[in-house]
Formats: structure tokens, C-alpha cells, sequence
């Protein structure tokens, strides 16, 4: 019996993205929706990159983690939302074995990545509002590298190690996967073995990549919340919540989505409520933060109004 699982085990060499095959009547509609969604969370996010790459105005630390997270963005959504457009056009869609490990680990990668840079950009926030006579020899173009690559290598160190214990594991049985990409429950949910010390495994990432970056969130928007509101000055307070308001925004988004479907036991899995909060934060939430980040942002407006002006007839 063993020998057989393993041979089984051995044999497989992909596995079937079920997608939303239960929705066949709905297929095409929704296609032509995330396929516009799509376009316009690139469109936004490339402008926000370009915008803060040629605009000297926005040459400072927070546009650089604002252009770097749109960069991320960019990747993260490249890598879940094609193949899942493509698996609207068919019914059942095939997942090398390879190209599944390697979609996961890029999305958590990416999706880490994200995570420490908006707890570096709260940092970046707490010092111009908190420390603002030592913002310039504190948040120096040095640390924001350092802090960028820090993120960067992070997101793709934990990325590894956890795709790694998944996918030693053996798939004996079903190879059929209930989502629209290889994400790590639905993955974990196939395994044939004890599965326990992976789900720790998981855990322990999740804690490092979620919760503590969200807790420093948390802990530098306290100070910030604290040092503006001891400003006198209505004005003032006005500007020190809208700088920030936009960031606080998406890391609630980010993370609630986050923090719902990866800070649980294998057992609480739920195909289809996992599906609908995974198109939340993989299709809504990425196209909603270039809006987020610039409708309110005057000097991102003022950027595009330049760049609009100076090409125009």
C-alpha cells in the first residue's frame, strides 16, 4: 500500500486549477470584469512608478517606497491574475507540478515583500511626523535601500523555505486544487500526510510576514496619531492625516484580507469563502491603492497634472 501511494506520488507531475468551473454560466462576464480590473490596476500602478520616477517634486523616501510597492504590486497581480483569466476561457485548467511551487512561492515572496515595505513605510512616516528636525539624517537614501532590500530578501527567504515544506510533501490523492491559483490552504488541504508540522511551519511564517509587521504598523501610527494631535494648528493636523490616511488604508486592506485566510488550522478551510476573499485582495484591493494613494495626495495629483500638461498639444 505504501509503495503504491508513492508511486502515485511520484507520477504526478501536475495538478487541476478548478477555478470557478461551478460558475460555467458566469464565465465569460466575469472574465471581461477582472480583465478590466486588471488593466486598470496596472495602468494605475505604472503611472504611480512613472509619475514618482521623472517628477523631481516627488524625489523624496516616501515616494520611493510608494514607487516600490506599486513595483511589487505590478509582480504580485502578474502572477495570480493571468492564469486566472485564462481559467475563465476553460473549465478545468493544468498546473505543472513545477509551475505551481513556483507560483506560490512568487506570490508569497511578493506578497511578504509587500507586507515589511508597508511597515517601512510607516516607519518613514512615524520619523517626518514624530522626528521631523532628524527626518533627513535618519531616513537617509543609504537606509532606504538597506530597507528595501531587507524587504525584498525577507519576503523571498520565507517564501522558500515555506513552498519547500509544502510541496515535500506527498500529493497521493486528489490532485484537484479548489481555487483560482495554487494558494498555500488550498495546497496544504490536498497532502495525504500529517500535515501538522507544516501547519506550524505556516504559522510561524505567517507570524513573521502578518503580524509583526502589522503590530509595528499599528505601534507607528500610535505615535503619529499622538504627535498630530497635539498639533494646534487645524491645518497642520489636516495635512499630517491625509499624508498618512491613504497608507493606514491599504494596510488594514492588505492585512485583514491576509491575516483571514493564512492565521488558521488546516481544519477551518473553506474553498469557496477562501476563493471570494482571495479575488478581494488579489483583483479589488491592488486596483484600489493607486487611488487610495493619490486621490488625496495633492502632490501626486500636482505630478500627473505636469505630466499630462507637458504632452499635451
Amino acid at each position: 500500500m505504501m509503495n503504491r501511494l508513492q508511486k502515485n506520488h511520484t507520477l504526478s507531475s501536475e495538478f487541476v486549477i478548478l477555478g470557478f468551473g461551478d460558475l460555467a454560466e458566469l464565465q465569460i462576464f466575469f472574465f471581461g470584469l477582472f480583465l478590466i480590473m486588471h488593466l486598470v490596476t496596472l495602468a494605475g500602478h505604472t503611472t504611480i512608478v512613472l509619475l514618482t520616477l521623472i517628477d523631481s517634486c516627488l524625489q523624496t523616501p516616501m515616494y520611493f517606497f510608494l514607487r516600490n510597492l506599486s513595483t511589487v504590486e505590478i509582480c504580485y497581480t502578474l502572477v495570480i491574475v493571468p492564469n486566472m483569466l485564462a481559467n475563465f476561457l476553460s473549465r478545468n485548467q493544468q498546473m505543472p507540478f513545477l509551475g505551481c511551487a513556483l507560483q506560490m512561492h512568487f506570490f508569497v515572496a511578493l506578497g511578504g515583500a509587500e507586507c515589511f515595505l508597508l511597515a517601512v513605510t510607516a516607519y518613514d512616516r512615524f520619523v517626518a511626523i514624530c522626528k521631523p528636525l532628524h527626518y533627513t539624517l535618519l531616513i537617509t537614501r543609504t537606509l532606504c535601500l538597506q530597507m528595501l532590500a531587507l524587504a525584498c530578501i525577507g519576503g523571498f527567504a520565507l517564501s522558500l523555505t515555506l513552498t519547500t515544506l509544502i510541496f515535500l510533501l506527498p500529493f497521493c490523492q486528489s490532485h484537484e486544487i479548489n481555487h483560482f491559483f495554487c494558494d498555500i490552504p488550498a495546497v496544504l488541504f490536498l497532502a495525504c500526510s500529517n500535515t501538522r508540522a507544516n501547519e506550524i511551519a505556516v504559522f510561524l511564517v505567517c507570524m513573521l510576514i502578518l503580524l509583526i509587521p502589522f503590530l509595528l504598523i499599528l505601534l507607528s501610527y500610535g505615535f503619529i496619531i499622538a504627535a498630530v494631535l497635539r498639533i494646534r494648528s487645524a491645518a497642520g493636523r489636516s495635512k499630517a492625516f491625509s499624508t498618512c490616511a491613504g497608507h493606514l488604508l491599504v494596510s488594514l486592506l492588505h492585512y485583514g484580507c491576509a491575516v483571514f485566510i493564512y492565521i488558521r488550522p488546516k481544519s477551518c478551510y473553506a474553498p469557496d469563502q477562501d476563493k471570494i476573499v482571495s479575488l478581494i485582495y488579489t483583483n479589488v484591493t491592488p486596483m484600489l491603492y493607486p487611488m487610495i494613494y493619490s486621490l488625496r495626495n495633492k502632490e501626486v495629483k500636482g505630478a500627473l497634472g505636469r505630466l499630462l500638461h507637458s504632452h499635451s498639444p
